[in-house]
């Protein structure tokens, strides 16, 4: 199975789903806010926050042409240049954001931009990388984090194989060991019958490697949807409040939806469990209320069994309803009460043989 290691955390297909709750712009310009979202992370049981860390003048031009608007969903209208304004982090946050989690013993990364948001990040000992989608065309910068040598997961929204397979190529030049991807829809927000979660097995399987889901939906389903899947990392935007008006907002989770992302997507990897057609102990108690056979009458040793000497009923401690029909006209080798379970016992061993079991069976 393939595994990987963020700061001490194994995380793939034998372990609880890696949980990851995305800050991006709901700071909404405030450190205090970006603080508390950590802090709240935390409390909701999430693996690790996620930063991005960019400037607007690395990500796009200061340009209002048709090609830099954005036009439709959630930011239509406002140039790329305004977006990136509004949403990006200070640098100089990443510090205090970085201390407070490692204070909260939640881990911390963040997505990179642009090589000199990677420096940055190094001078903080990032233990991590994430390439966002629409980075996962930039090889030359894929290549670059792999160069670090920390763990990376690639999110793949708008790619198709061919580029998908391209972006691992570049990660595995780079010397990037320990490489994830997720699949991803990149709509804000995105429905969930565009995400069709079939994909997953198909990319653990073509790729080899950690695969997880990046969720642009507006609730739960499709993330925990996603660990039967076999999604091993689940990425969910996360607000204090919903309401908040910032670029990120109306699609991001609140405090008590992340707890119970967290909770459903480590009960959905606990159901999966493995194969196993045992009785389990949750059952042992309930084997009274199987079928079994049992006698109606009591018999002495050498009766020959007739119709309506024994029957099928509750409870299950006889032997299987399946034998009712071979035992008619059987003799019983040792008498029995009313009411007690047939069990091979009452046979002799001849009969045993002819049946090919055991007094043990």
């Amino acid at each position: 199975m393939p595994q990987i290691d963020i700061a001490g955390r194994p995380i793939g297909p034998d372990h609880s789903p890696y949980v990851i709750a995305e800050l991006s712009a709901n700071h909404n310009g405030k450190l205090e806010t970006a603080l508390r979202i950590i802090e709240e992370a935390k409390k909701a049981g999430a693996d690790a926050v996620k930063l991005q860390t960019y400037k607007p003048d690395t990500i796009t031009l200061n340009c209002d042409s048709e090609d830099f608007k954005i036009r439709g969903g959630l930011w239509d209208g406002r140039t790329l240049y305004e977006l990136y304004e509004e949403a990006h982090m200070p640098w100089d946050w990443h510090k205090p954001l970085f201390d407070r989690a490692r204070q909260l013993g939640i881990t911390i990364f963040s997505s990179p931009f642009d090589n000199t948001a990677i420096d940055l990040l190094e001078d903080l000992n990032a233990p991590a990388y994430k390439i966002a989608s629409f980075e996962a065309v930039d090889l030359p910068l894929i290549k670059y984090a792999a160069s670090t040598g920390k763990p990376m997961i690639i999110s793949t929204g708008m790619a198709d194989a061919e580029e998908i397979q391209e972006a691992i190529d570049a990660a595995r030049e780079g010397g990037c060991k320990q490489l994830a991807v997720l699949h991803c829809v990149s709509g804000y927000p995105a429905p969930a019958e565009d995400y069709n979660l079939r994909t997953i097995p198909d990319m653990i399987e073509r790729f080899g490697l950690v695969t997880g889901l990046s969720d642009h939906t507006l609730d739960n389903t499709t993330a925990i949807t996603s660990v039967a899947m076999g999604a091993s990392i689940i990425e969910k935007h996360f607000t204090l409040d919903r309401s908040g008006g910032g670029p990120d907002d109306s699609f991001s989770l609140e405090s008590a939806e992340l707890a119970a992302l967290c909770l459903g997507a480590k009960r959905a990897w606990q159901c999966l469990g493995k194969v196993d057609y045992g009785r389990k102990s949750s059952e042992q108690g309930n084997a009274q209320f199987r079928r079994s056979l049992y006698f109606n009458r009591s018999l002495n040793a050498e009766d020959v069994i007739q119709p309506g000497d024994i029957s099928s009923v509750r409870p299950g401690f006889g032997l299987p309803p399946k034998w009712l029909p071979e035992l008619m006209g059987k003799r019983l080798a040792h008498a029995a009460k009313q009411h007690t379970p047939v069990g091979w016992h009452h046979f002799d061993e001849k009969l045993l043989n002819e049946f090919g079991v055991s007094y043990e069976s």
